[in-house]
This record gives structure tokens, C-alpha cells and sequence, in this order.
């Protein structure tokens, strides 16, 4: 077992996506570790969560695991289909989470006309309170850096969507609402098209969460190109 102890030394220990995008811990207080062509990431939050993020060969994941995925508070993240392969493996148990998916793509896309980088996010946090209270990202929390949007004839914001939590190259999206009045219009497709076109511009790979069960919101990440994969979180059985 190694200690990886740069963000450029994850990324030449892997090329999931997910750690990847976790790799930003290393330059705030996190830590990685290699094992047997698998990959850890102690990030101390990230996202809103503590997280350990882990991606690799099932017996390396599996002694990753065991070594680093103890504490409080602590949320061992991976594909679901590995956290299954991982289970038996370990010596003690642990039992599933809340699955949820990570959606992501690389490219290019075609900017819309209709959305922009938003200047002032005055706007935001009452459409957020209206169309997604659940949202993990608000105008001004550590680590959203900024918002796009549409306005409609009046000028009013009727959709938004936020790059946060970004890393060196994947860039991560957030914060999607739509006004309630002005649904099944296109214009989430269209407002996270011009976050996803940007975010590829800029790093090369655009990622995001989402619910697993939001089939909407899954259907329209992948007509702009994403894919899908489940991925969950490991909790000691009690």
C-alpha cells in the first residue's frame, strides 16, 4: 500500500471519474492511497460529506477499505457494482447505503443562445426554495463557484444551474431548478447544456449527482451525453 501524496499522483493511478473528481481533497487537507491497482481518496468534505472515495480492482478496493474506511461520520463512496463484488471481502461487515447515481461525459457541446453566467445570484436561492429545496448547492456555500441562467421576456430567472466542487479536470454540476410555472419547456435541458459545455471547455469531463430514481432529470443528462453509473456509500453493519 502507497501513499499518494499529490492530486497529480491520483491521477496517474487512475482514470475513473469519480476519484478523480475527489482528487481536489489532496490540496485541502485529504489524503490517497494506492493498492494493487485500486485507488482511495480521504476527503474530509467534500460535497457536504466526509468522504472516502474508491475506485479499482475488488481485492485492492477491499484492503483500501479496511485500512482508511474506519471513523466518524466517514462515507466510503464507489459503483455500486463494485461495493457488491467488495462486500465478501471484507473482514467485517458492511451494509449498503442509499444509492444514487454519477452521471458524466467528456467532448464538446454546442452552447445555447438563451443562458448565460449569471453576474448577480441575487435570484437564485428564491427559485431554488421553490423549484428544489433539496438542493446540495446555494449561492455563496464553500465550494459553488458559480451560476448560470435563463430569464424570461421580463427578465425574471426562471432556471438555473451552478458549477461546484470542481477539480482539476472535472468539472461538476449542481443546483438545477426550474421555476414551477415554466416546466416542460426545455429549459433545464437547456440551462445545463450551457453548464455542461462550459464545464467541458474548461476541464475536459463535466460530472454530476443524481437521484437514481429522477427519471426526468436522468433522461435529460443523457440527451446532452451522459452516462449513467449507480454508485452508493458503505455503512458498518451494526
Amino acid at each position: 500500500m502507497r501513499r499518494l501524496r499529490t492530486t497529480a499522483d491520483v491521477l496517474d493511478a487512475s482514470d475513473d471519474p469519480l476519484v478523480r473528481w475527489a482528487s481536489q481533497a489532496l490540496s485541502a487537507g485529504g489524503a490517497a492511497w494506492g493498492h494493487c491497482g485500486a485507488v482511495a481518496v480521504h476527503a474530509p468534505c467534500l460535497a457536504r460529506r466526509r468522504r472516502l472515495v474508491l475506485a479499482g480492482p475488488a481485492e485492492g478496493v477491499a484492503s483500501l477499505l479496511a485500512a482508511h474506511g474506519r471513523g466518524v461520520d466517514l462515507r466510503p463512496l464507489m459503483e455500486r457494482r463494485l461495493a457488491e463484488e467488495v462486500e465478501p471481502l471484507m473482514p467485517t461487515p458492511w451494509v449498503e447505503d442509499k444509492p444514487f447515481g454519477w452521471m458524466d461525459r467528456t467532448g464538446t457541446l454546442e452552447l445555447p443562445g438563451d443562458a448565460s453566467w449569471l453576474t448577480d445570484t441575487g435570484d437564485v436561492t428564491p427559485l431554488l426554495r421553490e423549484a428544489n429545496p433539496d438542493s446540495w448547492a446555494w449561492p455563496g456555500e464553500k465550494g459553488v463557484r458559480r451560476w448560470a441562467g435563463i430569464h424570461d421576456d421580463s427578465n425574471t430567472l426562471v432556471a438555473t444551474a451552478a458549477e461546484a466542487w470542481s477539480s482539476t479536470d472535472v468539472g461538476f454540476m449542481m443546483g438545477v431548478a426550474v421555476h414551477p410555472s415554466r416546466t416542460n419547456q426545455g429549459l433545464g435541458h437547456r440551462v445545463c447544456q450551457f453548464v455542461t459545455s462550459s464545464l467541458l471547455t474548461r476541464y475536459g469531463t463535466c460530472a454530476l449527482f443524481v437521484d437514481n430514481h429522477n427519471a426526468p432529470a436522468i433522461a435529460v443528462y443523457r440527451k446532452l451525453g451522459f452516462r449513467y453509473r449507480d454508485v452508493t456509500t458503505l455503512l458498518p453493519a451494526a
